[in-house]
C-alpha cells in the first residue's frame, strides 16, 4: 500500500467516528469525489482541522496523485497569504465560509462544511513524480520552508509504526494532535493502513467533551506530546476510568524522566501498553521507539530504531562510534527519510536530496543494550567563559532538582527562565554544581509554546 489505493478490503469496517460512523467505503467514495473535482496532478492547500472533511480530502489527494500541503486551518491570514503568493496552489480545500476565498476563487465542489476553491487562473506545475505531500516542520508553521515527503516515505513509516504498535482493525485511536503535524498525521496513516477506526475530536484533552467521547466510542489509544502528558498529570490521569484504553504513545519531544517513569509505572499497573518514541518531520514521523515491555527499564531513552531503520552515532571527525556511552551526533538511515526541503515553488521539481540518510542534529549515546539516549542538540551548546555548556543538559539538571525551567543564551550569556519564585534556589544550585558566573534567572508567567506544545526558545525575553 503506497498511496491509500488498497483501502477497499476494509470497505465494510468503520474508518471514521465523527458525527456518526463512516465506513471505509464511504471514506473512499468521498475522498475520490473530492480528488475528481481537482482532476489532475497539481498542488492543493488543505486547511486542516480534526474533522471528516480534512481527512477525506487528504486521503483523496494522496490516493489520486495530487500533492497536498497540510496547513493549520487557524493559520494567520498574513502567513497564509504569503504561502499562497509563493506556492500558487491551483486549489484550496477549506471551510466553506472562508471570506477571502469566496471573494477571490471559484467554488468547484462542496463536501460537508468544506469547499474546494479553485484559482481563477490556475498555475501549471512541474512536480517531481515521487512528491506526495508537503509538511511544515513543527517550529515553522508560518515559514515558507516545507519538508518534501514521497509516497514511500509516508507508507513505509506508516507500515513500520503499525508493526511495532501491533495496530489491529478493532483499534480506535482518538485525535489529540493536529493532522497537519507529522505526529498527528502518523496516527491517522498508521491506523488507516491497518483498517482501524479513527475517532475525530476537535475538543482538547482539558475539555469534558473529549473524555466523554473517549468513553462513548471506547477509545483504545491516546497519543501525546510532552505538554499533553504534563496536562494529563495535572488532571490526575491515574484516577480516570477508561476501561477500553489499551495504549498510550508519547513523542514530539523529551518527557521529563520523572513523568516518563510515572506513566510507565501507571500503565504497567493497569495493563496499558506505554510507548515513548522519537522522530522528526524530516523522517516523516518516527525513527525510534521504546518497546512497551521495556518502558520502565529504559525510561528516559529514545529506544531502538523502528523496523526498517538504522540509528547510529558519529564523532566530530565523522567516524562511526561503536562503544557504548560515548556521545556523538545521532544519524538515521531508512526509507522514511524525506526527499529534502522546499523553500520555493521551483523546489517541487527536486528529487531525493537526502538519499535515505538524515543527520538529526541531536547529540546522543547508546547503552550496552543498544538503546539510545539524547543528551542535547548540537545547536543548543554555548561556551561560558571557555566552558562548554549544553543547555539541554542544564535544563535536565535543574529539573532533576525540582525546578521547572528552560535555558537559552549565547556564548558568555546564559538565561534561565522559571515559572516559580525559586530564583535564589536556582542560583545557589548553579554555583554549587557548576561554579558558573554571568547568568541571569528570570521568572515568567508561562513559557512560549508552539501549537504542538514545544518551547519557542526564540520568543523568550532576553
Amino acid at each position: 500500500m503506497r498511496s491509500f489505493t488498497n483501502l477497499e478490503p476494509f470497505a465494510d469496517q468503520t474508518a471514521i467516528y465523527a458525527d456518526r460512523k463512516y465506513s471505509y467505503s464511504e471514506l473512499i467514495k468521498s475522498a475520490d469525489r473530492i480528488a475528481a473535482a481537482v482532476g489532475r496532478r497539481t498542488l492543493v492547500f488543505c486547511l486542516c482541522k480534526n474533522n471528516l472533511e480534512s481527512v477525506a480530502g487528504y486521503v483523496g489527494f494522496v490516493r489520486n496523485g495530487i500533492v497536498a500541503v497540510l496547513l493549520d486551518a487557524e493559520m494567520s491570514p498574513e502567513h497564509l497569504t504569503k504561502l499562497i503568493d509563493l506556492y500558487k496552489p491551483s486549489h484550496i480545500w477549506a471551510k466553506s465560509d472562508h471570506e477571502s476565498f469566496n471573494q477571490t476563487m471559484n467554488a468547484s465542489f462542496v463536501f460537508g462544511e468544506y469547499t474546494l476553491f479553485e484559482a481563477a487562473n490556475p498555475f501549471r506545475y512541474d512536480l517531481h513524480e515521487d512528491l506526495a505531500l508537503l509538511l511544515t516542520t513543527s517550529g515553522t508553521t508560518g515559514s515558507p520552508k516545507f519538508v518534501r515527503l514521497s509516497y514511500d516515505n509516508l507508507f513505509s513509516n506508516a507500515d513500520s509504526i503499525a508493526t511495532y504498535l501491533d495496530i489491529q482493525p478493532d483499534d480506535r485511536p482518538i485525535t489529540t494532535l493536529p493532522m497537519n503535524y507529522s505526529y498527528g498525521l502518523s496516527v491517522i496513516n498508521s491506523h488507516l493502513v491497518r483498517g482501524a477506526g479513527i475517532v475525530l475530536a476537535e475538543a482538547s484533552i482539558i475539555q469534558k467533551e473529549f473524555w466523554e467521547l473517549c468513553k462513548e466510542q471506547q477509545v483504545t489509544s491516546i497519543a501525546g506530546v510532552p505538554f499533553v502528558y504534563e496536562m494529563l498529570d495535572r488532571m490526575k490521569f491515574e484516577k480516570m476510568e477508561l476501561p477500553s484504553l489499551k495504549q498510550l504513545t508519547q513523542a514530539g519531544g523529551k518527557l521529563q524522566p520523572a513523568l516518563t517513569k510515572k506513566f510507565a509505572e501507571l500503565c504497567d499497573q493497569r495493563g496499558i501498553r506505554f510507548f515513548t518514541m522519537y522522530g522528526q518531520t524530516e523522517a516523516t514521523a518516527r525513527m525510534s521507539y521504546v518497546p512497551s515491555n521495556k518502558s520502565l527499564e529504559k525510561a528516559g531513552t529514545i529506544g531502538i530504531a523502528i523496523p526498517g531503520g538504522d540509528l547510529f552515532l558519529e564523532d566530530e571527525n565523522g567516524e562511526r562510534i561503536t562503544e557504548p556511552y560515548v556521545s556523538g551526533e545521532l544519524l538515521y538511515n531508512g526509507p522514511n527519510v524525506s526527499l529534502g526541503y522546499a523553500e520555493s515553488l521551483e523546489d517541487l521539481l527536486k528529487g531525493d536530496d537526502n538519499k535515505g540518510s538524515l543527520r538529526t542534529g541531536d547529540v546522543a549515546y547508546f547503552d550496552e543494550d543498544g538503546y539510545f539516549t539524547i543528551t542535547g542538540r548540537l545547536k543548543r551548546m554555548i561556551k561560558m567563559f571557555g566552558t562548554r555548556i549544553s543547555l539541554d543538559e542544564l535544563e535536565g539538571l535543574l529539573n532533576k532538582h525540582g525546578h521547572e525551567v528552560v535555558c537559552a543564551g549565547e556564548d558568555d550569556k546564559l538565561f534561565i527562565y522559571t515559572l516559580q519564585d525559586d530564583q535564589d534556589a536556582v542560583k545557589k544550585l548553579m554555583k554549587e554544581n557548576l561554579n558558573l558566573r554571568g547568568f541571569a534567572v528570570r521568572k515568567l508567567d508561562a513559557f512560549p509554546r508552539n501549537p504542538y506544545g514545544k518551547i519557542l526558545y526564540s520568543e523568550l525575553p532576553r
